[in-house]
């Protein structure tokens, strides 16, 4: 039988429907899903050896859970693929404000329409879909707002006085029951609004306004904060904490190739940008290893962290900066170059918190720093290390591309160049075929323009090169040249 079409109690009864507590749901569905080999947290990717496991396991363990992390570490997407886990529909008191189960009601409102109506009274079906409810915890929640309060307008409208139980306002969290419940930074909750949530957790009851409602709530909690230790604005207090069943601590992604995969998922890159603009594989390296040098960098608070957010931006600052240029070049389609990283500098700036140095050298320093310490950190994978000192007359397989910037004149890249002209101009320098052919040999031929010019900014910032900015692009020429002349 297909229970939707399920009206009434009594023909709910005789499909043989069960109830079924919300935690046990889940983990009957879950445990079918690691039975089937499925992936319950689609679209997630390297907490697979990790937070996973552990969020499944508490799950089995029909714990309510609390997800512990820096900004930009997935804990309200693992919240929201719970609903997953749910049964697809389950059937409520028609006309119940909190959800109530036909088989089990909990409100005044269904025992006494089931006394009234027996089995004839209606049903309708909840789909999981509506079975999620998240609140982002701010100074300005309320009590009332949460668990709930008398009505005056209620009392008035039904002529009731106030020791009527049927004054009474239910908040979010009775509104949830039967329901996924997330409270998001739950730190930021003031701590007398969290005392709040120690008898719905543990006893399952609700007081409101000296009203003592046995409400046995069916609801699976999920609570999401930063590291208590790392914010000024509150900590979950030891009481709350103690009620909570399992604490799993989230992370950044561990390499390059998983940060990749996340910002390719999230990045909100129109289709024709796609067609238009071509983003090399190193380019898209060059993406993360930024947010990699963020969280290393002396000039950012690591106590903050740095969102995966923000490569998620700089990819989109990325290619729309590569498709301005060709607009204004007329190029019907073009490739990203290492020059358009200069477009994705406010993505950077308004993603990273700065320490006090950072603040002294400022935000757009901060932004190169970081882009400039990527280049360098990708070139010596790709290419030999390049070093501070060396033996007289040794020799280095970049000497013949400092040889011919020393003979010839300078290399301007624009910003705003066509792709035919840039192509002119990295193909003069004839050495950097030969260095890339001898390292690099099985290198994409489609990509091998942007690898020109990231060798040629590499060696820039390894002081082999001299690179300087001026009004349209970036002048590379030969460092000694460039000192000579400066005398």
């Amino acid at each position: 039988m297909i229970y939707t079409e399920v009206k009434t109690l009594g023909e709910l009864k005789k499909s043989g429907y069960k109830s079924v507590s919300i935690k046990d749901e889940l983990r009957n569905n879950l445990i079918q899903k690691l039975k089937n080999q499925e992936t319950v947290f689609e679209g997630v990717w390297g907490y697979e050896n990790s937070v996973i496991p552990e969020l499944e396991t508490a799950i089995l363990s029909k714990h309510n859970i609390n997800l512990l992390g820096l900004r930009g570490q997935a804990k309200t997407r693992l919240a929201r693929l719970m609903v997953t886990l749910l049964d697809e529909y389950i059937p409520v008191v028609e006309g119940s404000e909190i959800n109530d189960d036909p088989l089990q009601p909990l409100s005044r409102f269904a025992i006494e329409l089931i006394k009234e109506k027996g089995d004839d009274t209606p049903i309708t079906w909840l789909h999981r879909d509506d079975r999620f409810f998240e609140k982002l915890a701010t100074p300005d929640v309320t009590v009332a707002d949460l668990i709930g309060d008398v009505d005056p307008i209620k009392a008035m409208n039904l002529k009731l006085n106030y020791a009527d139980d049927r004054v009474i306002h239910f908040g979010m969290i009775p509104r949830a029951n039967r329901c996924i419940f997330v409270i998001n930074e739950i730190p930021d909750l003031q701590a007398r609004i969290q005392v709040s949530l120690f008898n719905i957790l543990q006893e399952g009851d609700i007081q409101i306004r000296g009203f003592k409602l046995r409400l046995p709530l069916d609801i699976q909690f999920v609570f999401t904060a930063n590291p208590e230790d790392y914010t000024n604005r509150g900590s979950i207090v030891t009481p709350l904490k103690d009620r909570i069943g399992s604490q799993i601590l989230t992370h950044y992604p561990k390499s390059i190739d998983i940060a990749e995969k996340i910002t390719e998922q999230e990045a909100n890159t129109l289709q024709n940008q796609k067609e238009t603009v071509y983003v090399p594989k190193l380019a898209k390296r060059l993406v993360e290893q930024i947010s990699f040098e963020a969280r290393d960098s002396e000039y950012v608070d690591v106590k903050s962290g740095v969102s995966a957010r923000m490569s998620i931006s700089v990819l989109e600052n990325l290619i729309s900066t590569a498709e301005r240029r060709s607009f204004l070049t007329e190029d019907d389609t073009t490739t990203v170059r290492l020059l358009d990283f200069f477009g994705t500098i406010p993505a950077i700036t308004g993603k990273v918190e700065l320490v006090y140095e950072g603040e002294q050298e400022g935000a757009d320093f901060v932004a190169q720093n970081l882009i400039s310490n990527a280049v360098k950190t990708l070139f010596l994978e790709l290419f030999p290390e390049i070093k501070k000192l060396k033996k007289e007359d040794e020799k280095t397989p970049y000497d013949e591309i400092a040889q011919w910037f020393y003979s010839s004149d300078a290399i301007e890249l624009l910003d705003d160049m066509d792709d035919t002209y840039f192509k002119e101009q990295l193909d003069v320098i004839t050495p950097l075929d030969s260095l890339i052919e001898k390292y690099q040999p099985e290198y994409a031929k489609e990509d091998l323009y942007f690898l020109k010019e990231f060798v040629l900014w590499a060696l820039s910032e390894f002081k082999i090169l001299n690179k300087k900015r001026f009004t349209k692009g970036f002048q590379f020429n030969d460092s000694l040249a460039n000192y000579i002349r400066g005398i």
